[in-house]
């Protein structure tokens, strides 16, 4: 195919501009087209590369999560996010790709052409290949180093087979460096973060449930050089379990191929860690921490598993028809307590785009600082409100709360969290942001209607559960929370069953790291 001189025919030059800018955008133009045969080229368009073949046969216009756009007979439009991988060898242009097979699922693909040497260099090729791939990966690290854990007694059995079939063409077209490992036992994952050599990777991914994730930061945190560690590799999360809020939250998914093709692409991204102290054990939760409802509907139904995620629902509706109560005394270090203020504060932060290097510790926020950022040690963070053993913090106030139906505190935007009773697209934490050094506490009495907890319910699904007036909603900096008047209970660590005893938590700023789309959550706020 032969490329115009004038810019009045060349579609990827404004018509309406200057006459230097129309020269400038027409060099533009012809540097960016690739012609790789008689009746075939390849243009780097603004936000896709458009491949014009005479050869492609024609393909239904189909949308996968606003990644693909329509096509013609012979022109495919693949966005840069879906490229993988291209590069030139003995003369054959090969170009990796993510291409969609349905809403929910992707495929790697591969476009072929044989350069012509008479009419193409090999530098003009290559130098094309190195603009597609800056293009296409951005701020993204590519190739990334890969430890991947995969629980193959998550998903029903079936994690292991969704993430060969789903997940590794994907990584392996991306030229990824892919270190597998099977998990064997519980904790096993712990065991392998806690011996991991750092430098030899990247990311690590775990391919299950959100336990397994809960296990890597665990094993990182028992380090003696754990602030390295955390900050230096990223944990990721591929969707093969029950609870998969993670990969909803970071990846904006809960499909296999579409959560890997998002750590693909993703970029380092800080996020808060919560310390844990219950009895003389310190653990790190990067998720939630819950007593009541929530955590019984989730702990409560390990027994049907077999239901997938409708245990959930079945456990809530059991317990909202008993109206249970779960009586406890709190005491919280509040930083934010009114909606408007904690909307406003949501708003400031999204607009923040300092780099990552600067969104770990506190630095001039608080002045009893134990984040990320804090003291010269390699090791955790020191606590800087002591242990669940300590006296009370000065200005902490214990609160009895007789009839607590629901202490939900996280870290993240849970879109759906371990709580599957809630669409996809529901948003328990609206407010809660990856690294504002801030947890969002959620309390709800016991004591309301069937009918309002109910309204509680679809108002998660449905975006107004934070404006509701009997939903109190909080930024804190820690807690300490004690149960009393039972003898046992469920208390829920990113979905693991702790003991049922007094516990405290504290937020550091920016202490671990995972890979994001955007830096941010995936949805949408208050």
């Amino acid at each position: 195919m032969t490329t115009s001189n004038t810019t009045a025919d060349n579609p990827f030059v404004d018509p309406m501009a200057s006459i230097d800018e129309q020269v400038r955008d027409a060099s533009f133009a012809l540097d960016s087209t690739l012609a790789v045969g008689r009746d075939a080229t390849l243009t780097l368009a603004t936000d896709s590369l458009i491949v014009l073949d005479e050869a492609l046969e024609t393909k239904d216009s189909r949308s996968c999560c606003g990644l693909w756009p329509s096509a013609t007979a012979n022109t495919r439009s693949i966005p840069f996010y879906n490229i993988l991988w291209a590069q030139l060898e003995e003369n054959q242009l090969t170009i990796d790709y993510a291409s969609p097979i349905s809403k929910k699922n992707v495929r790697a693909a591969t476009l072929k052409y044989t350069i012509a040497v008479e009419r193409l260099t090999t530098e003009a090729v290559n130098q094309w290949i190195a603009k597609l791939v800056d293009r296409a990966y951005g701020a993204s690290q590519r190739r990334k180093r890969a430890k991947i854990l995969v629980n193959p007694h998550s998903g029903k059995g079936s994690a292991e087979k969704w993430y060969h079939r789903d997940a590794e063409p994907l990584f392996k077209a991306a030229r990824c460096a892919i270190d597998m490992v099977k998990t064997k036992y519980g904790g096993e994952a712990m065991e392998i973060a806690e011996k991991l050599d750092i430098d030899a990777y990247d990311i690590v991914v775990s391919c299950s449930g959100d336990g397994l994730a809960y296990e890597i930061f665990n094993g990182f945190g028992k380090r003696p050089d754990a602030k390295k560690a955390l900050s230096k590799v990223a944990v990721t999360h591929i969707p093969c379990g029950s609870g998969n809020a993670m990969s909803c939250n970071l990846n904006g998914s809960y499909s296999v191929s579409i959560a890997a093709l998002a750590i693909i692409k993703g970029i380092h991204t800080p996020m808060d860690l919560v310390s844990i102290t219950q009895g003389e054990t310190r653990t790190l939760s990067f998720l939630s921490q819950s007593l009541g409802i929530v955590a019984e509907s989730d702990l409560a139904t390990e027994h049907i598993r077999w239901m997938g995620g409708a245990r959930f629902t079945y456990g809530f509706l059991i317990r909202l028809l008993n109206q249970v109560k779960y009586p406890c005394d709190i005491a919280i270090k509040v930083a934010i307590e009114d909606k408007p203020s904690i909307r406003e504060h949501w708003r400031k932060e999204r607009a923040n785009h300092e780099p990552a290097s600067e969104r770990r510790g506190y630095r001039n926020l608080l002045d009893d600082d134990a984040s990320a950022s804090s003291s010269n040690d390699d090791g955790l963070p020191p606590l800087r409100y002591g242990t669940v053993n300590d006296k009370l913090p000065e200005g902490w106030e214990l609160i009895s709360y007789n009839k607590l139906g629901n202490f939900y505190c996280g870290n993240t935007s849970l879109i759906r969290s371990q709580m599957a009773y809630m669409a996809a697209d529901a948003n328990f934490f609206p407010a809660a942001l990856p690294n504002d050094g801030y947890m969002d506490l959620v309390t709800i009495d016991a004591d309301i209607s069937r009918v309002t907890q109910l309204q509680m319910m679809f108002g998660v699904e449905n975006g107004k559960f934070f404006d509701m007036p009997l939903v109190h909603y909080r930024k804190v900096l820690g807690y300490r929370i004690i149960p009393k008047n039972q003898v046992d209970g469920y208390i829920s660590i990113d979905g693991e069953r702790v003991p049922f005893m007094p516990f405290q938590a504290e937020v550091h700023k920016g202490l671990g790291t995972v890979l994001s789309k955007s830096g941010q959550y995936e949805a949408p706020g208050p």
